[in-house]
């Protein structure tokens, strides 16, 4: 059975290529996955399966001929914060799958925010079509519940992702804290002055060697790069691209200071403690069900001292994971990997 993948990949950005790594890692052996990919050539290298084009329509079209399932996922595919052309071409997609005779799922999913009426109704369309939807969240359930659509909700599937240890950080001293920001609106020059000097501080005081760790090098890396350039002690700009071997990295560090959601994931899943930066409502609901503690941007203290406290209360007497807690996660997110087996049938 062939199915093609649809999701935000090749795209550069971490947590997409997480959820495309545990996408194939869930997959039923006997399916030849096809991805669609802004990067065909790199997401045949790094996972050895056939990809394709994801903005060509001719490339597309052959794909789907050849297969029998379309899945679509996982993540916040369904959005229009960002723009309302992203449920526009994965509403389109799902339509094309749907005329040419595909089963369609929808899988991990993270719907929201849909703030214009047509891409709320363009989502709506999308997912009653579905043969089976997941979804990774309560905000994401409630707004398929309201539309009385049928769907199961799990942990996100990056819970349960295969982490491959990274020989190249052997030598770096211990301990560590991995640093994760992203450029958004709310983060702005004077915030971000704010966080770079209590980390600054931070690091005097704890000795740590800081990971710096961009998710997507279009949003992130200038902001390491900045952070670097004002670190007095041992820094490393962690530069992997293989989601498996970022998960690795999360393994030997004591403290995670992050923004993206997967960043947290992976690195709860790793058993470190984790602080967090809210910038989405995604990650602020991940912040809650872990009990992490964090601020939103909006709320920063604009004291870098206050902000340097917070962050060693946590470093040196904050909880990490508990093993439980995190087998339980894992078996739960699991459940992603039984409806695409189900479903497959």
């Amino acid at each position: 059975m062939r199915a093609v993948l649809c999701g935000y990949y090749g795209k550069g950005n971490a947590g997409d290529e997480a959820l495309l790594a545990s996408l194939l890692q869930m997959l039923p052996s006997s399916v030849q996955p096809v991805v669609l990919s802004g990067n065909p050539a790199e997401t045949r290298r790094r996972y050895g399966v056939e990809s394709c084009d994801r903005m060509k329509t001719a490339s597309i079209i052959k794909a789907l001929r050849r297969s029998e399932v379309f899945i679509w996922g996982g993540g916040s595919l369904m959005q229009d914060a960002t723009s309302a052309a992203n449920p526009v071409y994965y509403g389109g997609m799902m339509g094309l799958a749907r005329q040419l005779g595909l089963k369609t799922i929808a899988w991990g999913q993270g719907i929201g925010p849909l703030q214009r009426p047509l891409t709320r109704w363009i989502a709506r369309q999308a997912f009653a079509g579905c043969s089976a939807v997941s979804v990774r969240d309560r905000g994401s359930a409630e707004i398929l519940t309201n539309w009385q659509i049928p769907f199961t909700i799990a942990p996100d599937p990056v819970w349960a992702l295969e982490a491959k240890p990274v020989q190249a950080l052997a030598d770096l001293p211990f301990p560590r804290v991995a640093v994760t920001w992203r450029s958004h609106p709310q983060l702005t020059p004077a915030r971000l002055a704010c966080l770079t000097q209590a980390l600054v501080d931070f690091q005097k005081i704890t000795q740590t060697c800081i990971l710096l760790v961009p998710f997507q090098a279009s949003q992130d890396l200038a902001i390491a790069q900045s952070i670097q350039s004002q670190l007095t002690g041992a820094n490393h700009l962690v530069t992997i691209e293989d989601p498996r071997e970022l998960k690795g990295v999360f393994q030997g560090v004591d403290m995670a200071i992050g923004m993206r959601l997967h960043s947290l994931i992976l690195a709860a899943a790793a058993q470190c403690r984790c602080f967090g930066l809210s910038y989405d409502p995604k990650v602020t609901q991940l912040m809650a069900e872990l009990d992490l503690p964090g601020w939103q941007l909006a709320e920063i203290p604009t004291e870098p001292q206050q902000i340097c406290q917070a962050w060693l209360e946590h470093y040196q007497k904050g909880d990490r994971l508990s093993t439980a807690r995190l087998q339980f996660l894992v078996e739960r997110a699991l459940i992603h990997q039984d409806l695409l087996a189900a479903s497959m049938i």
